[in-house]
C-alpha cells in the first residue's frame, strides 16, 4: 500500500555497500544513499502520524456507536415494556366488552 512511496527496504539499507576511494567512501553516493534513507524514514514517519489519526477517529466513531447502540437498546427496552402494558390493556379492554356483552343477553338487558 505504502511501497510505491519508499525508495528502500530495510534489507537494501543492511546489503548496501559503498565504494572506498583513497580516502574513504565516495561523498557524494553517500550523500545521495543517506537522502534515500531519510525521505524513507520521513515518509514512514507521515504513515504513522497518519495511521494514528485514523486510529484515534475509528476509535472515537467506535465509542459513539457503543453509545448509541446501548441507547437504542434501553430505548428497545423501555418500549418493550410499554408495548406489553398497552397489550395487555387492551386484552382486559376486550375481555370487559364481552363480558359486558354476555352479560345483556345473560340478563336480557339488550339495548
Amino acid at each position: 500500500m505504502y511501497s510505491d512511496r519508499l525508495y528502500l527496504t530495510p534489507e537494501e539499507i543492511v546489503e548496501k555497500d559503498f565504494k572506498i576511494d583513497a580516502r574513504g567512501y565516495r561523498p557524494q553516493e553517500v550523500d545521495n544513499f543517506l537522502d534515500m534513507v531519510i525521505r524513507d524514514y520521513t515518509e514512514y514517519s507521515n504513515i504513522i502520524r497518519k495511521l494514528e489519526k485514523d486510529i484515534k477517529n475509528l476509535t472515537e466513531d467506535n465509542i459513539k456507536l457503543k453509545q448509541e447502540i446501548r441507547r437504542l437498546n434501553s430505548e428497545l427496552d423501555s418500549n418493550s415494556g410499554n408495548h406489553d402494558t398497552l397489550h395487555r390493556n387492551a386484552n382486559n379492554v376486550d375481555l370487559l366488552k364481552r363480558i359486558s356483552q354476555l352479560e345483556k343477553v345473560v340478563y336480557g338487558n339488550n339495548e
